[in-house]
């Protein structure tokens, strides 16, 4: 059994920034890539940006630059900093592991979600 918890999402202007924070545990292993999905009102789930344990990132077009990933295997636990907030960013963020690296097809563990509005 594998637990993620979100934290840190919330309201924002645009340009402003938010930290996600995503601690796994229970049966889970540090080697597996993590990710960030987010899925706004009508819209499909989407990929924003994964981390492998040796640090490899990947991110959706529309977030580089303005996002980064990380993640410290000690404690399984993955970060997405997001700067330069803008409106379409609103959406529920999902935090995943064991994602597929090369399709990016999503993993079977998912967070509870974190709410990130971006409004002002």
């Amino acid at each position: 059994q594998v637990q993620l918890v979100e934290s840190g999402g919330g309201l924002v202007q645009p340009g402003g920034s938010l930290r996600l924070s995503c601690a796994a545990s229970g049966s889970i292993l540090s080697i597996y890539p993590m990710g960030w999905y987010r899925q706004a009102p009508g819209k499909q789930r989407e990929l924003v940006a994964a981390i492998t344990s040796g640090g490899h990132t990947k991110y959706a077009d529309s977030v580089k630059g303005r996002f980064t990933i990380s993640r410290d295997n000690t404690k399984i636990t993955v970060y997405l900093q997001m700067n330069s907030l803008k409106v379409e960013d609103t959406a529920v963020y999902y935090c995943n592991s064991e994602l597929n690296w090369a399709s990016s097809k999503p993993g079977d563990y998912w967070g509870q979600g974190t709410q990130v509005t971006v409004s002002s």
